[in-house]
């Protein structure tokens, strides 16, 4: 539960820098900072401070000074939280830290649990709650389009949407329910045409922002790339060369490696997620068996498989492996590129021979690289920056990332689904005003406006402290 009576205080700052800065907030934050701080200006009292105002002096225990400090002052409700604050930005000791914590807490301020700050600019209206999810999102991000799609979460675009969806829904259930209290007079407040239009748009916008949750979930945890083909044909030397460092083990023995190995690069800002995989073959082998199962299991679970055959294999070995790949992937977004390796060992006649022969589907490309020599690599790069990500990534589309949001906008869906089938077979309005409710509710969940002490704690709980 939120303790808003409270007056909370945390380090906002990674330990490891040179300056640190230690966040307070609540109803006597610059009381208990006037306790412990002495600005250099005699005449200045920290509690009469406008917001905005950033004040230098000492802080000092009884007559010992223990740093020199800056204080920012932060007016309700014009602060992160909404609440009266205050930052002290000290030196980044760690005894520095402790001891103004510790004269904090003394002087009247408890410990701030995780996510507490931005919990409190939840309560006090300063963002909503996917906009709070979107600020740890932020904090988690590595990479340029996770950064972009937390950012724009986090600045209100996605609640515009589930706001606006949500509003219209509003206004029909409440005609409906109007309906309802005139059963007996035969008025009809909602036009049942227009109510159909407007439940239908509604229903393919919540449709359309779940599907955009693969893509969001992918660019936010990295786009599964799979590494398959024969023993010996490259696998591990790719991933060494893309990584540049010896990630996994190169060996002539067929089969060496057993189980899958993962490891991440960014491209053009986005990160990809490379699984080096077991080699498909026929064996007898218990533990390379093993380790050919979990190659299926990672090929279906990958956006981008790379399968790699050698330039010494006939074209007719390449196209039945590449048909066989095909029966495995069984969704058709998936993206295929044929890479032949190891060109350094043969001729540009061989190459050519080879684009003839190879036959190719929609969605599949085919490239010819040296994995040891490390070219060729520059093109599968470019190839994998894929131009229909970056499309939907410069656009104003909002991509969603979180399960949870997700999942509501599924229940949408259904609940409005539902809605449909009755206005077409003509049910009670009563029973059309419950489902349309339940996707109120399920959006209301998204934004916060509906919920519970239990999906809170699970949201703030995974937040660091400080924020």
């Amino acid at each position: 539960m939120i303790r808003s009576e409270e007056t909370i205080c945390a380090p906002a700052t990674a330990i490891g820098g040179a300056i640190a800065v230690i966040r307070i907030s609540g109803p006597q934050s610059l009381d208990i900072c006037g306790k412990i701080f002495y600005p250099l200006d005699k005449d200045i009292k920290l509690v009469d401070q406008k917001g905005y105002t950033v004040v230098f002096g000492e802080i000092r225990s009884g007559d010992i000074a223990i740093d020199e400090v800056l204080v920012t002052v932060f007016r309700s409700p014009h602060s992160y939280t909404g609440e009266n604050s205050a930052e002290i930005s000290c030196h980044a000791s760690p005894y520095i830290i402790r001891k103004i914590l510790e004269m904090l807490i003394v002087s009247g301020a408890i410990s701030a649990k995780p996510g507490e700050f931005t919990q409190r600019a939840f309560f006090n209206g300063k963002m909503d709650l996917s906009q709070a999810e979107a600020v740890a999102d932020i904090i988690a991000s590595k990479t340029t389009a996770s950064h972009k799609i937390a950012f724009n979460q986090m600045r209100g675009g996605f609640s515009s949407e589930i706001s606006n969806l949500r509003g219209e829904l509003l206004n029909f259930a409440s005609l409906i329910e109007l309906e309802l209290d005139f059963g007996e007079e035969d008025v009809e407040f909602a036009d049942r045409k227009e109510l159909k239009v407007i439940i239908t748009r509604v229903k393919e916008l919540a449709d359309k922002l779940a599907a955009s949750f693969k893509l969001g979930n992918a660019l936010k945890n990295g786009i599964p790339v799979a590494i398959v083909g024969k023993p010996n044909s490259g696998k591990s030397t790719l991933l060494n060369a893309l990584l540049m460092e010896e990630r996994a083990i190169v060996s002539e023995i067929p089969g060496t490696t057993r189980d899958s190995i993962e490891d991440t690069i960014v491209i053009d800002g986005i990160e990809y997620r490379f699984i080096d995989t077991a080699g498909l073959r026929e064996t007898s082998d218990i533990i390379e068996v093993m380790g050919i199962k979990k190659t299926h299991e990672k090929i279906n679970q990958a956006s981008v498989i790379l399968l790699i055959d050698e330039i010494s294999d006939s074209a007719g070995s390449i196209n039945k492996r590449v048909h066989s790949l095909r029966e495995m992937i069984v969704e058709s977004e998936k993206r295929l590129i044929i890479l032949i390796n190891k060109t350094d060992s043969a001729s540009m006649d061989r190459q050519h021979e080879l684009e003839e022969e190879i036959i190719l589907m929609e969605k599949e490309t085919l490239l010819f690289i040296s994995a040891k020599q490390k070219s060729g690599l520059d093109e599968l790069r470019f190839r994998l920056s894929d131009i229909t990500v970056k499309e939907k990534l410069s656009s104003d589309d909002v991509i969603i990332t979180n399960i949870r949001h997700y999942e509501a906008l599924m229940h949408v869906s259904e609940s409005l689904g539902r809605v449909i089938s009755g206005l077409e077979e003509q049910i009670p309005e009563d029973l059309i005003a419950i489902d349309i409710r339940q996707a109120i509710h399920y959006l209301g969940e998204i934004t916060g406006e509906i919920t519970s002490d239990e999906i809170l704690g699970n949201i703030f709980r995974n937040f660091c402290i400080g924020k």
